[in-house]
């Protein structure tokens, strides 16, 4: 297994070594092995991880907190799916199936709380730019005359 070091890291994901080390602080990315020189040594789950978290915080605005709720629900079916790998017996993998249900269906209504809002401040910039290309027409009107 590949083990990279927070410079590299920083690098790749185009976060400060400071972030990397709050994420791992809050909890947002599990604590990485250390050498025996005590440096953190990253992996591809961790710099994939960030770039999960990165997105969240940048293309839909989440705050950190709700960054946290989103990778704990992401953890959670995580577990879920190895266990149901495990499962042979056919009610026992529905009950699972059902969890994993409950588990994406939190993630997208998160996903969907996200994308209201966004729609919303939309239409108000809309609202605004109707009203100044309205003005811009009106004046441009009165002043042909």
């Amino acid at each position: 297994m590949e083990h990279l070091k927070i410079d590299d890291v920083a690098k790749e994901c185009g976060l400060t070594k400071r972030t990397i080390r709050y994420y791992e602080e809050l909890g947002l990315i599990p604590p990485p092995e250390r050498s025996e020189g005590g440096m953190r040594l990253y992996t591809r789950t961790h710099i994939e991880r960030l770039k999960q978290i990165m997105n969240a915080r940048d293309v839909l605005g989440f705050s950190l907190q709700e960054i946290l709720d989103f990778v704990a629900v992401g953890e959670n079916l995580d577990e879920l799916k190895e266990q149901y790998v495990k499962i042979e017996e056919v009610d026992a993998k529905l009950a699972q199936l059902r969890d994993i249900e409950a588990i994406v269906s939190r993630q997208l209504d998160m996903v969907d709380q996200k994308l209201a809002k966004m729609n919303e401040f939309r239409k108000d910039i809309e609202r605004i730019q109707k009203r100044v290309t309205d003005g811009i027409a009106k004046f441009s009107k009165e002043k042909e005359s």
